[in-house]
């Protein structure tokens, strides 16, 4: 009984509007910090959440995880994919030959980073059926000098499939470079800045511009963790001749990720100093709120209520507070996190924009992806600040004197 009743007048004095228009009007407001402190911190870190994934399932789901290289050109590529398999943190192996060139379209050009990839074994090691109309590989494969280009690299040149390109190929010394008339087979879209520099062609006739017919620059694994391919790649070149080294996406492609999380991190910690500045917004509220009801605080003490069961009513006021306004925010958080994509993709259309250029950014596009753990974190620390910010306000209600507050009444 004692806790009921503790509870419904906290209950009562958190959600009566019988406040004076100033503490009700601080009341709202502090609430509506709390929700939009926790709304945006959900959205952010979704956002976040995101990008993380897009450069983890995306980027490197077409950029190799781990490479082998050899200084000059690999003969017997398959003695090498059988020792590299061996491994047991390798889970596929496919060879590729890696070309720097120029495309040239009429009067455009552009620099383009090529590979020639095989187009059955590839599939076991990337992600690239995905981002291409069904059967452009094997098509690829029984194109004479077919390639595959980038959409950035498409829309610079102005060219469309089914166009002849020509390609420059540079060589070292001072020999001429190779030129070669490509046909183009189809346009990769994965939507991220690689669009702006990759080519695909056939492992047999990149091989061919690349002065080693028949050879490869090297071998691309796939690994079955992402974070752990800087040490595997040093543990297998342990286990090669001199003349081979490795690489990893760490490489190319971690300074994006490191950015991520750090912009992440850094975004967090802001969103939680306005959460924490929205909740100590309740002590004020609650201040005055202890100053607005002194006359009924003194009436409970006379009635027989002790200062720990004054203290106990104002902390459960300002708990319901930060749990209306938590619970609000966790809500439009989610929401605006799941809309978030084809909303912002909404507005582009609308008013022909794009917010995100891939020659700026990793992704041309907001991503979202919410993280349960995320979540629970963000709902756990409002709830936690908004109880110890209650401290104080209830402690200075549970000190008020019966007689200095009935005094003028």
């Amino acid at each position: 009984m004692l806790g009921r009743y503790i509870f419904l007048v906290g209950t009562r004095y958190g959600i009566s509007h019988r406040h004076s228009h100033l503490v009700s009007f601080i009341s709202r407001l502090s609430t509506a910090g709390l929700v939009i402190g926790v709304a945006l911190l959900i959205l952010v870190m979704s956002i976040m959440n995101g990008f993380d994934k897009e450069l983890r399932e995306n980027i490197l789901g077409v950029m190799p995880q781990a490479m082998v290289y050899h200084r000059q050109a690999i003969a017997d590529p398959e003695q090498l994919m059988v020792e590299l398999k061996q491994h047991p943190r390798v889970l596929a192996v496919s060879p590729f030959v890696q070309l720097q060139g120029l495309l040239g379209y009429q009067k455009q050009v552009a620099p383009v980073n090529i590979f020639g990839i095989d187009t059955v074994k590839e599939r076991a090691t990337s992600k690239l059926p995905e981002f291409l109309p069904q059967g452009t590989l094997e098509k690829l494969s029984v194109t004479e000098a077919g390639i595959i280009v980038g959409r950035g690299i498409a829309e610079k040149l102005n060219v469309v499939e089914g166009d002849n390109i020509s390609l420059i190929i540079p060589v070292e010394g001072n020999a001429s470079p190779r030129v070669k008339v490509v046909n183009l087979v189809a346009i990769l879209d994965t939507h991220t800045d690689i669009d702006n520099a990759l080519a695909l062609m056939d492992i047999a006739t990149a091989a061919e511009l690349s002065g080693y017919p028949g050879q490869i620059t090297g071998v691309r694994l796939k690994v079955d963790d992402l974070f752990a391919a800087p040490q595997i790649v040093r543990d297998i070149m342990q286990t090669l001749p001199a003349e081979y080294y490795g690489s990893s996406w760490m490489g190319t492609h971690g300074g994006i990720y490191q950015s991520i999380q750090m912009s992440k991190n850094m975004v967090g910690m802001l969103l939680f100093l306005i959460i924490a500045i929205a909740a100590f917004n309740l002590v004020s509220t609650l201040i005055m709120v202890v100053v607005d009801k002194q006359g009924d605080i003194a009436i409970l003490r006379t009635m027989g209520a002790s200062t720990a069961e004054i203290m106990a009513i104002f902390m459960v006021q300002g708990g319901l507070i930060g749990l209306i306004g938590t619970s609000i925010g966790l809500v439009s958080g989610v929401i605006l996190s799941y809309f978030v994509t084809p909303l912002v993709q909404g507005i582009e259309k609308i008013f022909g924009i794009q917010f995100l250029h891939s020659d700026v950014y990793p992704i041309t596009y907001l991503p979202s992806e919410m993280v349960a753990g995320d979540i629970v974190k963000v709902v756990v620390t409002a709830l936690l600040i908004s109880f110890f910010v209650s401290l104080y306000p209830a402690w200075r209600a549970s000190k008020i004197q019966p007689a200095d507050a009935l005094r003028y009444e």
